[in-house]
């Protein structure tokens, strides 16, 4: 028996040594596809509708099979540039930047690009950077709508504006969609143009509480987004004047669209952020697997024309809020109506 188990193990070396040839892979079995990588750096959490915008973005990205790193450079510039070549050294497929400062990217973008990188700005245009793609909803029309709205109210008078920082390209895009309906009215005096830095609420609150207690007569507030109306309705609140100026802002957060059932907001936009956020994932996912198709559309970013999906804004009041905010799902009647008695609310919410 020790003779025999000699002999087969003889073989079975002798055979496999004079052959060349491998044994055959198994055949009919898929590679495992390499799963898109997307880097999403996000100027901050402040405002409310960035925690939408990234958690749709994730959950559609997800859904694809793609996974995403995100970065929050919490409203410092110079971190965003950290945080955006963390990305590039990481060697995702894809960077999706909502940039603090419009400004400041592009030469990241140009590194990203000549690493194969794709990059699309999001919500807020880079500058000078030649992005593969801007998707956004349309800023020019946000401020036609704003102006529009408050115009109802008050088609003369003593305005008071406050926009975000300067920095964001997006408030030069409001601002010249404001100025476009309001050069028709002759009657409407500049009482204050301010900048608010980092979006703050409290600069909206200092801005409209020290007019105030210089005695200005304010006629109306045009605010660039919903937190800094948020700001300026505080101020009119301490000196009992909320609902009695009109304010206007964007956005459609929850407080803003409170105050606008409760009358001390006159109007909000509302924009479509999950739609936003769905499509820019979708996108992301094209243009790393190289089915992207440029929209026709495009924008000049002050170097080069680079392609933009619109996406368009709507305007909210009491009359409307119901038909865009609540049956739209983007908040919930319970919410909006929270600090309304039920006896007074619209009876389909009592």
């Amino acid at each position: 028996m020790k003779h025999a188990c000699s002999a087969l193990c003889a073989a079975v070396l002798f055979f496999s040594g004079c052959s060349e040839r491998k044994a055959p892979e198994p055949a009919g079995i898929p590679q495992e596809p390499k799963r898109v990588t997307i880097g999403f750096s996000l100027d901050s959490l402040i405002v409310e509708r960035w925690i939408r915008d990234r958690d749709v973005f994730v959950s559609t990205a997800s859904s694809l099979g793609a996974d995403v790193i995100f970065q929050n450079a919490a409203n410092n510039p110079s971190a965003q540039v950290a945080q955006v070549k963390y990305l590039i050294d990481k060697g995702v497929d894809v960077l999706v930047i909502i940039p603090q400062n419009a400004e400041m990217l592009a030469e990241s973008v140009q590194k990203a690009r000549s690493r194969g990188i794709k990059v699309i700005s999001y919500d807020r245009l880079i500058r000078n950077a030649g992005v593969d793609l801007y998707i956004s909803v349309n800023s020019m029309e946000v401020g036609r709508i704003m102006a529009s709205a408050i115009i109802r109210e008050a088609p003369a008078g003593n305005y008071v504006f406050i926009y975000g920082p300067k920095s964001d390209y997006n408030v030069t895009l409001v601002q010249e969609g404001l100025r476009s309906v309001f050069v028709q009215y002759p009657g409407i005096f500049h009482l204050l143009d301010f900048h608010a830095e980092n979006w703050s609420y409290d600069l909206a609150f200092e801005q409209v509480s020290a007019l105030l207690e210089q005695g200005k007569a304010i006629d109306a507030i045009v605010c660039g987004n919903d937190g800094l109306a948020g700001g300026a309705i505080r101020a009119l609140s301490e000196w009992r004047l909320a609902g009695e100026i009109p304010v206007v802002g964007q956005d459609a957060d929850i407080a803003a669209c409170q105050y606008v059932v409760e009358g001390s907001q006159l109007a909000t936009v509302y924009k479509p952020i999950s739609a936003l956020a769905r499509e820019a994932a979708v996108q992301a996912v094209a243009l790393a697997d190289g089915s992207f198709t440029a929209p026709s559309d495009s924008i000049f970013d002050g170097v080069q024309d680079v392609p933009v999906m619109w996406f368009q804004p709507v305007e909210v009041n009491r009359d409307n809020i119901d038909e865009i905010i609540i049956r739209s799902g983007f908040h919930s009647a319970n919410e909006i109506y929270r600090n309304i008695p039920a006896n007074k609310r619209p009876p389909e919410h009592q």
